[in-house]
C-alpha cells in the first residue's frame, strides 16, 4: 500500500514540476543565434561530429569482427 502511495506522490510531483518548467521564458542565446543565422552552423557542426562518431564506431566494429573471426 505504501508503495502505491509513494508512486502517486512521485507522479504528482513530476506533473506539478513539469508545469513550472513550461512557464520559463525562451532562452535569449537561442533567439540571438537564430536571428543571426548561426544556429545552422551549430547544427551543422553537431551533425558532423555525430556522423564522424558513427563512422568511427562502424569501422571499429568491423575491425573487431575481423579479429574475432581470425581468432577462431
Amino acid at each position: 500500500m505504501t508503495k502505491i502511495i509513494s508512486r502517486l506522490v512521485l507522479l504528482l510531483s513530476c506533473v506539478l514540476s513539469s508545469g513550472l518548467l513550461f512557464a520559463q521564458e525562451k532562452p535569449e542565446m537561442a533567439e540571438l543565434m537564430r536571428s543571426n543565422g548561426k544556429i545552422y552552423v551549430v547544427v551543422a557542426v553537431c551533425l558532423t561530429i555525430l556522423i564522424g562518431l558513427f563512422i568511427y564506431v562502424y569501422f571499429i566494429d568491423r575491425k573487431i569482427s575481423r579479429f574475432e573471426k581470425n581468432k577462431d
